[in-house]
């Protein structure tokens, strides 16, 4: 059977546009289901959205709010919006969903793909990836061609041939060629930052050797209302509108 990957990361709890992303996986083919961290955090329905992803079976690795919104780790080095949101939903998750969430581990494989929330170099200090040289220490712990990740909310790619890495945009597709190695940043289904307010993900058609980038309108409204409800910051309903 054609093996078709659906990859996403930073869902941050965010269930319209989960369900929006994986309508459109199925339209897709997807096969299997891969999230690379941060199911939780950000938005209002966190308990909807670990127990939607669980039921896909997928292969999973465990972000930065997944870590905290599980333990009970101070949150001094935390921006004081999403610290608010990460005590919110320490009280939202039951003991069952917080000792999944701890038990997920900070970079795994699958099926020949390397999966890590932030970077391989240091995946427990959560360091965001930016640029060529953020890329080239996290590239020096790349032992399969392709790696996915997440954590900047931001969909780009580096490609690395020989000892030269390109940061690009992420748009339209990537075709994986022999001798190139590739760090994938999916972009963020629950609250993107590239100024496009619709969710991102990928879809990796294996045999083709196929990555395409996509994104997917939802219904932004609704999960505004959710947090309004939850009586969680506006801010956070604004940055659904704006894509920042």
């Amino acid at each position: 059977m054609e093996k078709t990957l659906a990859i996403f990361a930073d869902i941050h709890a965010n269930i319209d546009a989960l369900d929006a992303v994986l309508a459109d996986a199925s339209e897709q083919g997807a096969t299997d289901y891969i999230c690379v961290g941060d199911v939780v955090g950000y938005n209002a329905a966190p308990n909807e959205c670990l127990d939607a992803v669980r039921k896909l079976n997928a292969a999973f690795v465990r972000g930065n709010h997944d870590h905290y919104c599980s333990n009970d780790e101070h949150l001094e080095d935390f921006h004081p919006l999403a610290a608010n949101v990460v005590s919110w939903t320490r009280q939202q998750l039951g003991a069952e969903r917080q000792a999944w969430l701890r038990a997920l581990p900070l970079h795994a494989f699958y099926q020949g793909i390397t999966l890590v929330h932030a970077t391989l170099d240091m995946p427990e200090r959560w360091g965001y990836v930016f640029d060529e040289i953020e890329a080239e220490a996290h590239f020096n712990y790349q032992n399969t061609q392709i790696c996915f990740n997440g954590h900047t909310h931001v969909p780009v790619f580096f490609e690395k041939k020989g000892n030269a890495i390109e940061r690009k945009d992420a748009t339209g597709e990537i075709q994986i060629q022999l001798g190139k190695k590739y760090f994938i940043n999916t972009g963020s289904v629950g609250q993107p930052r590239d100024n496009d307010p619709r969710a991102s993900y990928c879809v990796y058609e294996v045999t083709k050797r196929k990555i395409t980038f996509r994104r997917v309108a939802y219904d932004i409204a609704a999960a505004q209302k959710r947090l309004k409800d939850a009586g969680l910051p506006d801010r956070l309903s604004a940055r659904l509108s704006s894509g920042r």
